[in-house]
């Protein structure tokens, strides 16, 4: 194991020596990722998969990972074909399904989710995003990303830009890059800025983060541009949503000239223009597929084998 914890819930609970140890762990588990080499380390183990909300990425590439390590996957994508749909409730479902299996990752539109799942089955849990929560495993493939394209994570400058009220993977992400010598700026609408218990946290510890809602303060200066979409299901009020969708549009004249090179979670939207997309600034489509690497690694420490 390369960390000490039996479930993932939050990038909280992690320390820098943890992350870094599953960053090197991934670098490993790449070739297998890229089916240049063979493992069935994880033969005969079974992963259970509950998503309770729509997931592409983040599910398929727990599926992927799980395969290539020689397991396998149950589960379901969503709730509408699960036991839900008569009422069951999720604490029944967590405990059925953790005999089973050896491991589970769960996405819930309720923050806190995970960590009460954790508290009643046996199995490692691993969160796969719990509302406006965190979204650890995103928070480290992130990562990985950063240190592989840039080669340290140390001394850059991230921004991150978008909906940084409700976004959970700037949630994870802000607090993961606190614990580098880094420096952040949060890009937002005023609407939509960072929550004020994350500031709060960052100014008790000392760490200085620069704030503004127009991103030509920040695009010279930065390595990263770490962009999210405006999260319509987040909105409480749809009137909300309609004033400030759209706020940032990301495209090729707007980078001219800039080093910067351009990360996204994905789903976007509209926030980047496909005019980025073939272009040396964007880099959200090799983001995704680290994905793969990083939850092998994660998968390779916390299962028994």
């Amino acid at each position: 194991m390369v960390f000490s914890q039996k479930d993932i819930i939050s990038i909280n609970d992690f320390s820098k020596k943890e992350i870094i140890d599953t960053l090197k762990l991934a670098e490993k588990m790449e070739p297998i990722a890229r089916s240049q080499e063979k493992c069935d380390i994880l033969s005969g183990k079974l992963l259970g998969s509950l998503f309770y909300e729509p997931s592409t990425r983040t599910r398929l590439s727990f599926e992927a990972a799980m395969q290539r390590l020689g397991g396998g996957v149950i589960g379901f994508a969503e709730a509408g074909v699960s036991s839900a749909t008569k009422g069951e409730n999720l604490n029944d479902t967590v405990r059925i399904v953790a005999e089973y299996t050896d491991a589970l990752v769960i996405r819930h539109d309720m923050e806190g989710t995970a960590r009460y799942v954790a508290e009643q089955v046996d199995v490692p849990v691993i969160n796969a995003g719990d509302g406006a929560g965190q979204h650890p495993t995103q928070t480290l493939l992130d990562l990985y990303t950063m240190q592989r394209l840039l080669g340290e994570i140390d001394e850059l400058h991230v921004a991150l830009v978008g909906d940084l009220k409700y976004g959970r993977t700037v949630h994870s992400l802000a607090y993961a890059l606190a614990k580098f010598d880094v420096k952040m700026s949060f890009v937002a609408p005023k609407e939509l800025q960072m929550p004020k218990e994350i500031l709060h946290d960052f100014s008790k510890s000392g760490i200085h983060v620069n704030e503004t809602d127009d991103i030509h303060d920040v695009l010279n200066y930065v390595d990263v541009l770490y962009v999210t979409r405006i999260q319509k299901e987040r909105f409480p009020d749809p009137q909300e949503y309609s004033k400030i969708k759209g706020a940032y549009l990301i495209n090729a004249k707007l980078l001219e000239g800039s080093n910067v090179i351009v990360m996204h979670p994905l789903p976007r939207v509209d926030e980047i223009s496909h005019d980025v997309d073939n272009t040396p600034y964007g880099k959200y489509f090799e983001q995704a597929f680290y994905g793969v690497p990083v939850r092998m690694a994660l998968l390779k420490s916390l299962i028994k084998k």
